[in-house]
């Protein structure tokens, strides 16, 4: 049970690890059944900063507390609040540039002239974090959309937190988020002036759809996928974790489907469907006959 609305964080003890060896390892274990994130002993110290709100909203003083509650009838949802507080958000508009490079001069273009002249493409920002990828990747459509056609897209942003997810159906970013990756051209074109920063325009919401969906324990049942940007999530998860998110992916993939992955990410130690595709760093497709001869590799 919560603590009373009435009473003031302030009243509470300064928050802090009182936690043994094994406990840290109990309360790493219920956020990694939900998400897959690992964590080590060494960040004992990100369990007291990132979960320091959800101890606040539920009356309790300290990482102890937290675990006794952990151990109760409630234990499922608030597992997954911790989750969603340990999660990393991190992320900016075309982050790395060389996978939206790739999209916008061979991949969206080879696709869109395999598809029915009036289909549209469908992308999935599976790890969409406050949605900058999702709408990189809506900009890049519109942008480029004469070499597709003159087709539309449809981009599905799937996140683990519903505030987040919330926040990206706005399409509101601050002028600091919207520096990071957009120059003045994109900002003026692409996003409205609103109050405290910069909203995506109606032509580029229109084109995005968010969800809430665990990659771990509840991906979603739309696909097949033309697109999937996996990017800069494996890196948090242990192996069989990895294997089971790339697994859904594939399986939502259409058979001539490109996956691309952060930059400091690879596949090549995990047991997928999935080979490297030659000429763009961290991008992969199924590996099928059928896959190779649509890419040009045979």
């Amino acid at each position: 049970m919560t603590a009373p609305a009435t009473r003031p964080a302030a009243a509470l003890p300064p928050l802090r690890s009182n936690l043994s060896p094994a406990e840290f390892q109990e309360l790493a274990r219920a956020i990694r059944r939900v998400s897959g994130l690992v964590l080590g002993p060494e960040q004992d110290y990100l369990l007291v900063t990132r979960l320091a709100p959800l101890l606040r909203r539920h009356g309790l003083a300290d990482l102890g507390q937290l675990l006794r509650r952990l151990r109760g009838p409630d234990a499922g949802t608030l597992a997954a609040e911790m989750a969603t507080a340990t999660a990393t958000h991190e992320t900016s508009f075309f982050r790395d540039d060389l996978p939206f490079r790739h999209l916008a001069e061979t991949a969206l273009p080879r696709l869109a002239a395999a598809r029915p002249r009036d289909a549209r493409l469908r992308l999935w920002s599976a790890a969409c974090s406050t949605g900058q990828e999702a709408f990189s990747l809506a900009i890049l459509a519109h942008e480029g959309r004469p070499a597709l056609g003159g087709r539309g897209v449809e981009i599905l942003g799937t996140d683990l937190s519903p505030a987040v997810v919330a926040r990206c159906r706005e399409g509101f970013f601050s002028d600091f988020e919207a520096a990071r990756g957009l120059g003045p051209a994109r900002r003026a074109r692409w996003f409205e002036k609103v109050p405290g920063g910069l909203r995506a325009i109606a032509a580029l919401r229109d084109d995005c759809r968010f969800v809430t969906a665990n990659l771990v324990e509840n991906p979603p049942a739309a696909g097949p996928f033309d697109v999937v940007m996996l990017r800069n999530l494996l890196i948090y998860l242990d192996q069989p974790t990895k294997e089971r998110v790339v697994e859904n992916c594939a399986q939502r993939m259409a058979a001539d489907g490109i996956l691309y992955l952060g930059a400091a990410e690879v596949l090549l130690s995990l047991r997928s469907r999935f080979v490297p595709l030659a000429g763009c760093h961290g991008a992969y497709r199924l590996d099928t006959p059928a896959a190779a001869r649509f890419w040009g590799i045979a």
